[in-house]
């Protein structure tokens, strides 16, 4: 059976990009691909809604064009030592899933979701006393729920109008951890930074905790970071460092802050996390790329020895595919792809499909694989290039002055070192205009 609190299955009818789609994440790590617009961000607000309850963003709704009078949201969790299964509708009158029915969410897991548009939600069961203080149990509007977070709200804090504290914010709980005597927990999350840090060899280097300073007309203390042509306010960093401290942030409050919740309330520390990242390589470098995905499956490590995480990652991105070679495992991985097929009924219809997870050695070969299904691994007019100079070398009677346009097209858009050269040089000798 899977961990405890996982997310089993999960099954859409007549919501979202298909009529019917049918998705069993992996117990550890679950890779999601396919082109824009199929599914991929969809499928992960789905899987949140199914573990929490609650949606991230505004909920899908039925699609008209589907005619469907029953629309539904299948699911199982992993629940203690069962699987606890839910069909849920939605309510044409209320205009809502109809979820309080049997109102089922994962008890035995931390879940975060690091959603593309630069907002987070984090969901402990521990907290539930704090939903049902607001009335959110029998509310799905969304801005209600407390730990759907703005980028701005994770970095500043945010709080209920009563003055109940939910986060204090990065840029708070950064100086407060870094000045505590014991450097709890400011140690973890340097470990942290330093794991999800770019390679050694880029110019970046570790993400290093630097001296917290002060800005002009700023009473704040900022944290910092040590770069190698400085320290700088972290508030000043690029997109792609603010979004990887952001996570990094974010997964050791809620694990710290799930820990102290439990021992105030008496509840036992829960031994799992469901981890959900949409376009993990979003502002990252491809060197960062390569080594981001292995970095997150490894920070269960830094927070606890025990800890069980699933992971599901939506991505674009050949470089991470390639980054996962050494450590996919296919009794707990897998790897899907989303795509737009022909139905005999329906005329076009999503599906997502299972892949076999092929190693490809080589960046290309990714791009060129039935992962991404580029045709060449170049640029389009490269590829265009190719394929009529392909196509011009099985002519029985090849024109002299077709074989000089290509090879001007060639040099045009190939490299000098493309390994189409030599056979095209070949080719085109033998067939060059003879003064």
């Amino acid at each position: 059976m899977s961990s405890r609190g996982t997310l089993t299955y999960l099954e859409m009818q007549g919501v979202g990009p298909a009529r019917n789609m049918c998705w069993e994440p992996a117990d550890r790590l679950s890779l999601i691909t396919g082109d824009n617009g199929l599914g991929k961000s969809f499928l992960l607000e789905c899987a949140w809604w199914a573990l929490t309850g609650h949606w991230a963003g505004s909920q899908p709704y039925p699609q008209k064009n589907f005619n469907s009078d029953s629309p539904k949201i299948i699911f199982q969790i992993s629940q203690d030592l069962e699987l606890v299964n839910r069909d849920v509708s939605f309510d044409w009158q209320t205009q809502a899933w109809n979820r309080n029915v049997g109102y089922t969410y994962t008890k035995n897991s931390l879940v975060l979701y690091i959603r593309v548009d630069g907002s987070f939600a984090v969901w402990d069961p521990t907290k539930l006393y704090w939903l049902y203080s607001a009335r959110v149990m029998v509310n799905e509007r969304h801005d209600e729920y407390p730990f759907l977070l703005t980028k701005d709200e994770v970095w500043n804090g945010k709080k209920e109008e009563t003055g109940k504290t939910y986060i204090n914010g990065l840029l708070q709980d950064w100086i407060q951890w870094q000045n505590k005597p014991e450097k709890y927990p400011f140690g973890t999350l340097t470990k942290v930074l330093e794991r999800l840090s770019p390679p050694s060899e880029s110019d970046l280097g570790v993400l290093k905790p630097g001296e917290s300073v002060r800005l002009p007309f700023d009473t704040r203390e900022i944290p910092a970071l040590i770069h190698p042509y400085g320290t700088i306010p972290i508030v000043h960093a690029s997109a792609g460092v603010q979004r990887i401290i952001t996570i990094a942030y974010l997964i050791v409050w809620a694990w710290e802050e799930h820990k102290i919740q439990s021992e105030l309330t008496h509840n036992r520390t829960l031994k799992n996390m469901v981890i959900l990242i949409d376009e993990l390589e979003a502002h990252l470098h491809p060197q960062w790329q390569r080594v981001i995905l292995p970095a997150i499956l490894d920070v269960r490590e830094d927070l606890g020895s025990d800890l069980q995480v699933q992971i599901m990652v939506a991505t674009h991105s050949p470089l991470v595919m390639a980054s996962i070679e050494p450590r996919f495992n296919e009794n707990t991985d897998k790897l899907f792809r989303l795509d737009l097929v022909n139905s005999d009924l329906y005329g076009k219809d999503v599906q997502i499909n299972q892949l076999p997870f092929i190693r490809q050695g080589v960046v290309d070969s990714w791009l060129m694989s039935d992962v991404f299904q580029l045709g060449q691994a170049r640029s389009l007019e490269a590829e265009k290039a190719i394929k009529v100079a392909k196509a011009l070398q099985l002519e029985d009677h090849p024109k002299k002055e077709d074989v000089e346009n290509v090879s001007r097209d060639l040099t045009r858009y190939l490299s000098e070192n493309d390994g189409f050269w030599p056979r095209w040089l070949y080719f085109a000798e033998q067939h060059r205009p003879h003064p």
